[in-house]
């Protein structure tokens, strides 16, 4: 497995990959530390080229990370697959399986500037990504629910069609056990001219398949419970104990029980 990292230069083509050659094995470089980066993974027993994307990386890096990618396949003379590796959690075995390849030599070369040519891609290459107008929103929804969302997040929005949907929490009943389960909860559609979500700090996570946009995600960073702040209520709350005082439920049923006799009228 060679690994390389994405780099941005000042002056066209304004990127380049460098070559890692310390460590051991690929998780010594795919971690926490090097969350601002972009790597690009060749592996050649596999045939495949892998995309990893940190997840504090800037945006432009990523866009570069994607055309390195491509370039190196052609380096490697259309051989290898590209696939990003972001789409696996941190607990699938493909991914797993991955930080454990052992780092050495190969045939693949780092990425430099004079490598670009003008006519950088084929014309036959498909270069435009489309948001789609007759997208199925079932399936894009399915497609971008298999991609896991990072733990430190959660969606707020998502963004598919025109539509805007959030999650609601279902609780679904089995022969066993009651679970509890997000679904998405059409809220409408987006408003013509545009919309501007200031409510929150969102960072948004773009989903395309197959050059096509599948949707926007709204995400917020997850707070821990230590830090959230206490909720505030802006209207007036009546203690229970007001209303309320303890009972005994038997003197409840003997106010409901018919007595044995019943006493007679008073006469005048």
């Amino acid at each position: 497995m060679q690994i390389f990292e994405v780099l941005e230069l000042e002056e066209s083509p304004y990127m380049a990959t460098n070559e890692i050659l310390e460590g051991e094995t690929v998780k010594d470089f795919i971690n926490e530390n090097n969350a601002h980066k972009v790597f690009l993974l060749v592996d050649h027993d596999a045939k495949n080229i892998y995309l990893w994307n940190g997840p504090r990386s800037p945006f432009k890096l990523q866009i570069y990370g994607g055309i390195l990618a491509r370039k190196m396949r052609q380096q490697l003379r259309l051989f290898y697959r590209v696939y990003p590796l972001n789409i696996f959690s941190e607990d699938d075995k493909k991914f797993k399986d991955v930080m454990e390849k052992s780092l050495g030599g190969g045939t693949a070369k780092p990425i430099q500037a004079e490598d670009f040519v003008e006519s950088r891609y084929s014309s036959s290459s498909r270069l435009d990504i489309t948001i789609a107008t007759n997208i199925n929103v079932n399936k894009a929804i399915e497609y971008i629910n298999e991609i896991p969302l990072s733990e430190k997040y959660e969606r707020k929005f998502l963004i598919v069609g025109g539509n805007v949907y959030t999650e609601e929490e279902v609780t679904e009943s089995f022969l066993t056990e009651e679970k509890t389960i997000k679904k998405p909860l059409k809220l409408g559609f987006l408003n013509r001219g545009f919309t501007f979500f200031s409510d929150q700090d969102y960072s948004t996570r773009l989903v395309i398949n197959d050059r096509q946009i599948q949707g926007i995600e709204l995400v917020i960073r997850k707070l821990d419970k230590a830090q959230t702040p206490p909720l505030e209520s802006k209207i007036p709350i009546f203690e229970e104990e007001k209303y309320s005082k303890p009972g005994n439920i038997h003197d409840v049923l003997n106010a409901f029980k018919i007595p044995d006799t019943i006493p007679e009228e008073e006469k005048d």
